[in-house]
C-alpha cells in the first residue's frame, strides 16, 4: 500500500498535468482563433455609429469584404447622436490595419436571410491613408429585413387584390361567363373551331395539291411564264426607247421634236409681241380701239339683221318664217317634180317640133 507521501506526489504529477493541459488548450484556441488575430498579435480598436444595431450581438464576426478579421466588444446606446445612436466598438488584428483605409465604410449584414447579424467593413473604394486606433469609421446603412418587409407590404397587399380578381376570373371562365368562359367550356363552340380547322386543313391540302386558284397559282408555271415573257418584252421595249426607235425613243433621244418646239415657242413669242404692239390684225383686234368699234358695229348690225329675220321681216326672214311661203315652194316642187315625171312617161307630147313653110 502507497504511503502518504507518494499519493500527495502522485495528486501534484495529476495537478500539473492537468494545469499544462489546460494552458495549451488555452493557447492553442486563442492561436487557431481567426477573428481576433492570434494570441500573440495586437489589436486596433474601431468604432461605427449605427441607426440601428439590427440584432447584432456582442462577439459578433468583424469582416473584411467577406474575410473575419475581428470580432464586436461592445454595443451601446449615445445619447449625442441622435440620428446614430447605436455605438459599436470593434476589435480588429492589427496585421490588417493596412487593408483597412481611414475612409472605408462599415455596415451591417445579415448571414442569409434568418442569420446572424455582422459588421462587415468595406474597403474596395477606399483611398485614404490606414486606419488608427480608436479610429471612427464612416457607415453604410443597409435594409434589415424588417424594413424590407414593411417596405414590400404595399406590394403585397396589391398582389392580394390581384390575385383575388384572378380567382374571380377563374370563376367567371369555369361558370361560361364571357366570351373566353364559352369558349373553354362549351362544346358547340369547340366542335365549330374544331370543324373550321378539319375545313382549313382540307383547303391547305387541295392548295398544296394544285387545286383551285391559289392551287394552281402556286403550283403551275403559266404565271411566272407570263411574267417572264412580258418582262422580256418589257426590256425590249425599254432597250429600244433607249436606242431612240420608235415614237416614244425619238421623243426621248430625237432633238427634232425639241428645236421644233423651241422654234414654235420662238415664233408665239414673236406673235405676243406683235399682237402687244398693235401689229396685224389680232394686234389692232387687240390694241385699236377703232378697230374694235367697227367689230361692235359689224357684230350690232348683224344682231339686227338676226332679230329681222327671226322677227320674218324681209325674204329671208319670210323664207324661214312664212309658212305659206313654204307651202308655195313645195307645190311648185311637187308640180315640177310631176311634170319631169310626164315628160319621162312621153316625151313625145311636150317635145313635138312644128315647122310652118309661109
Amino acid at each position: 500500500m502507497p504511503g502518504q507521501q507518494e499519493v500527495r506526489w502522485s495528486q501534484l504529477k495529476v495537478g500539473v498535468l492537468v494545469l499544462v493541459a489546460v494552458c495549451a488548450l488555452i493557447a492553442l484556441v486563442f492561436l487557431m482563433s481567426g477573428a481576433s488575430g492570434g494570441f500573440w498579435s495586437g489589436h486596433l480598436k474601431l468604432i461605427s455609429y449605427f441607426e440601428n444595431s439590427a440584432g447584432l450581438k456582442n462577439g459578433a464576426p468583424v469582416n473584411l469584404d467577406g474575410v473575419t478579421v475581428g470580432n464586436v466588444t461592445a454595443i451601446r446606446i449615445d445619447p449625442g447622436k441622435p440620428l446614430t445612436p447605436v455605438e459599436v466598438v470593434m476589435k480588429v488584428n492589427a496585421e490588417r490595419a493596412n487593408d483597412i483605409r481611414a475612409d472605408s465604410k462599415s455596415s451591417l449584414e445579415t448571414m442569409g436571410v434568418l442569420g446572424d447579424t455582422v459588421v462587415d467593413i468595406d474597403s474596395r473604394n477606399a483611398t485614404g491613408p490606414p486606419v488608427q486606433n480608436g479610429a471612427v469609421l464612416p457607415t453604410t446603412e443597409t435594409p434589415n429585413l424588417q424594413d424590407v418587409i414593411q417596405a414590400s407590404q404595399g406590394t403585397i397587399e396589391q398582389l392580394d387584390t390581384i390575385l383575388g380578381k384572378v380567382s374571380d376570373l377563374v370563376d367567371s371562365l369555369n361558370s361560361n361567363k364571357g366570351s373566353i368562359g364559352m369558349l373553354i367550356n362549351n362544346r358547340e363552340l369547340y366542335d365549330k373551331g374544331l370543324k373550321t380547322l378539319n375545313e382549313l386543313s382540307g383547303l391547305v391540302d387541295e392548295v398544296s395539291n394544285g387545286q383551285g386558284s391559289l392551287g394552281k397559282l402556286l403550283k403551275e408555271d403559266t404565271l411566272y411564264d407570263n411574267l417572264k415573257q412580258a418582262t422580256t418584252g418589257l426590256n425590249q421595249i425599254v432597250t429600244r426607247v433607249n436606242s431612240g426607235q420608235g415614237s416614244i425613243g425619238k421623243l426621248m433621244k430625237d432633238d427634232s421634236l425639241y428645236n421644233n418646239m423651241n422654234q414654235a415657242t420662238k415664233n408665239l413669242n414673236e406673235l405676243l409681241t406683235n399682237i402687244n404692239a398693235g401689229r396685224g390684225s389680232l394686234g389692232m383686234l387687240a390694241k385699236n380701239p377703232l378697230f374694235a368699234e367697227k367689230l361692235t358695229d359689224t357684230v350690232n348690225q348683224m344682231d339686227s339683221i338676226l332679230k329681222q329675220i327671226n322677227q320674218g321681216r324681209g325674204t329671208i326672214g319670210q323664207l324661214i318664217k312664212n309658212r305659206e311661203f313654204y307651202d308655195n315652194a313645195n307645190q311648185t316642187m311637187q308640180q315640177a317634180k310631176g311634170l319631169m315625171t310626164a315628160i319621162r312617161r312621153n316625151p313625145k307630147k311636150y317635145l313635138t317640133i312644128h315647122m310652118k313653110v309661109f
